[in-house]
């Protein structure tokens, strides 16, 4: 099948049934174009001279993420966009003509049990891709794997940048994107001069507060009045509490992830730290976690995302219904979540426009690939790092779990390396 503008596109199906009637709808609306189906590909041994897990009808691809343990409440979500995507595109006909098979792993909110589980489906099960990791740890630990083993991941979370590889497609926001752009908001919105920094102990939420330090002294020239960090999974934020109260910041700067979000704002919220009283900005939270956290508990903070659920727009409004209708009605859809979603569309993308599913030949050809149809409304990666074009949004939460935006950039261009923040 032949691509144009490396966009992603669908025909019409055969069947009578309204279930296939309202899955074609969504597929042509979320593809924004109309592409035709062939019953063959072309030969296996033209589309994959790397011993890849592909066969005339199928390919197999891994999906590796944390179905257990700390970072599920995080990762669920991107778990299903994943295969939400796959079962959309096998229903357009697959990739290349084939169908795609999903072998799922379980990272388990264990590091090493990342860099194990990578090695496995890129060894022995030689999958074609890998949609997967959420914490910056997990991707560190499955880097090297990628790269020694010449695997493709497709990571889908906003990260510290810093980063830059031919064996990843980024498809969530790196620092400049995400945490500079969104101090920069908060600054001239709420004319905010000291900052209270606040993460979970790893790399992501330490590397991101550094560089928002340097942003907010150098730049802002502003104040940063307190900064801490608390083991993933921890519960007692107490002693975190007194100290704010003492500091009385202009900003909360909050970097908690996992299951530690839902302790952190209900005590935040029974100690009388409170929107009216308090600003807050994360770039942590997303519908998933307020899922956990209850909208009750953090409504009127904000976070700064490149995705909210809320959004209008006719590609959102075909994801969410569709993911609605897979998952249930009250299944809600994050950043990560979207992120993850772009994944397999990009990459079956990519295929196509290599014409092949060697990992070499789809890292070269990853350049300028772009959905028109995301959810977010438009992505396209970088014609050399491997991240995505994107914009960001300014999310204010509400009682009902979901954010109202007030701020949309227009799209900002990835710069994983950013000068004076290294």
């Amino acid at each position: 099948m032949k691509m144009k503008d490396a966009s992603i596109m669908a025909s019409p199906h055969k069947g009578n049934h309204p279930g296939s009637r309202l899955l074609l709808g969504l597929l042509t609306a979320v593809a924004g174009l109309t592409v035709s189906l062939h019953a063959e590909g072309p030969p296996t041994a033209q589309v994959n001279t790397t011993g890849l897990a592909v066969t005339d009808t199928t390919v197999t691809v891994g999906q590796l993420h944390s179905a257990t343990g700390t970072m599920a409440i995080s990762e669920t979500g991107s778990i299903q966009a994943e295969q939400l995507a796959i079962d959309q595109i096998n229903a357009a006909g697959g990739v290349l003509g084939r169908q795609i098979k999903v072998i799922k792993e379980d990272g388990a909110s264990d590091w090493p049990t990342f860099a194990e589980k990578a090695k496995k489906l890129l060894v022995k099960d030689k999958v074609a891709s890998v949609f997967g990791c959420w914490t910056s740890a997990s991707r560190k630990a499955v880097l090297p794997v990628f790269e020694k083993e010449n695997g493709m991941l497709y990571y889908p979370t906003f990260y510290e940048g810093l980063e830059q590889s031919k064996n990843v497609i980024y498809t969530g926001q790196e620092a400049t994107q995400q945490i500079i752009a969104g101090l920069d908001w908060i600054a001239k919105e709420k004319k905010a001069k000291t900052f209270y920094l606040i993460g979970s102990d790893y790399i992501w939420p330490r590397t991101s507060n550094k560089i928002a330090r340097k942003h907010i002294e150098n730049v802002l020239k502003g104040t940063v009045v307190g900064e801490e960090y608390y083991a993933l999974g921890h519960t007692q934020f107490g002693s975190l509490i007194n100290k704010i109260k003492l500091k009385k910041p202009d900003v909360i700067y909050a970097i908690v992830v996992g299951g530690s979000n839902v302790s952190f704002y209900k005590q935040l919220k029974a100690a009388g730290i409170t929107s009216d009283k308090q600003t807050l900005l994360t770039i942590s939270v997303t519908e998933d976690e307020v899922l956990g956290i209850g909208g009750e508990n953090l409504t009127g903070f904000y976070s700064a995302m490149k995705y909210f659920q809320s959004q209008d727009n006719p590609n959102n409004a075909a994801f969410v219904k569709a993911f609605k209708d897979k998952y249930g009605e009250k299944s809600v859809i994050g950043d990560v979540t979207q992120a993850g979603y772009l994944g397999p569309w990009l990459w079956k993308a990519t295929v196509e426009k290599a014409g092949s599913f060697d990992v070499d030949k789809i890292a070269a050809a990853s350049s300028g690939v772009e959905f028109k149809g995301a959810p977010e409304g438009y992505v396209r990666i970088h014609d050399t790092n491997h991240h995505l074009w994107s914009k960001l949004r300014i999310g204010q939460w509400g009682a009902d779990g979901q954010a109202k935006v007030l701020y949309e950039s227009g799209l900002i261009e990835p710069d994983p390396f950013p000068k004076g923040y290294q």
